[in-house]
């Protein structure tokens, strides 16, 4: 489409639509693989997401509506719209890495509840003492690691760093696989979901909803709280095997 056949409301019409097929995209990326259900919640995916939308995919259209006119030379018209063009990116890109640093890559169970860590919460110093099968940062998703209590020799040095906020599960050296004896861990810490129920209409709402999702009746699946960002909630466990079954957006205290 030659731009002098276009009018000031049709290029901003065009503009918008690339932006908006773009955007899609984009929430591609970030709901399904950077920010899968429920932590586009918990860790602030959806606000992130639309604070982007609104910058990138509006601020083009609006530019291009402004400045368009096709009594413009030709070569004045596409450096304007370039301009354009290369400032939307740019905040696309400042945007995308926002959301990659801010991308929850651990869910850690210390000792009586779930931690949400984000990527750049993670002391990468630590990584190479992480076990094999959880060293790393996960790009897809949080990855569920155990953690284990620090040795006489750590405790200080555990203490004063949890005092500047850098808990267990942000310290690679001290992550443990999820294994069988992380969910009998589990199992002995978790409450009855039917308890948490019993708390009012909206809690047993929405816990009858969750229970619906995972397959279990209520009575068979315990509640664990879950540290995060944005949002209160609950990891739901089996109460005779631990296993980690899903997930409320409800408060666990």
């Amino acid at each position: 489409m030659h731009l002098k056949t276009l009018n000031r409301a049709q290029a901003a019409g065009v503009h918008l639509a690339c932006s908006t097929v773009l955007a899609a995209s984009i929430a591609w990326l970030v709901f399904g693989v950077w920010y899968p259900w429920p932590y586009n919640r918990l860790s602030g995916g959806a606000a992130l997401f639309t604070l982007l939308v609104v910058v990138d995919v509006v601020l083009g259209p609006v530019l291009t509506l402004v400045v368009f006119n096709t009594e413009k030379p030709r070569r004045e018209l596409r450096r304007d719209l370039s301009i354009i063009v290369l400032l939307q990116l740019a905040a696309m890109v400042y945007g995308l890495h926002t959301m990659a640093v801010a991308r929850p890559a651990v869910l850690a169970f210390e000792v009586d509840r779930f931690r949400v860590v984000p990527a750049m919460s993670v002391l990468e110093s630590e990584l190479a003492r992480a076990p094999q099968q959880v060293r790393g940062i996960s790009w897809t998703g949080p990855r569920i690691v155990n953690t284990r209590a620090p040795d006489a020799g750590e405790k200080v040095d555990a203490v004063m760093l949890a005092l500047s906020g850098v808990d267990l599960g942000m310290r690679p050296s001290f992550w443990l696989p999820w294994d069988d004896a992380a969910r009998l861990a589990a199992k002995r810490i978790a409450k009855p979901a039917v308890a948490l129920a019993s708390r009012g209409a909206a809690q047993a709402q929405a816990l009858g909803k969750a229970a619906a999702d995972v397959g279990r009746p209520l009575e068979q699946l315990g509640y664990i709280p879950i540290l995060a960002r944005s949002s209160d909630a609950i990891a739901l466990v089996d109460l005779g095997t631990g296993a980690l079954l899903g997930y409320a957006l409800l408060s666990g205290y």
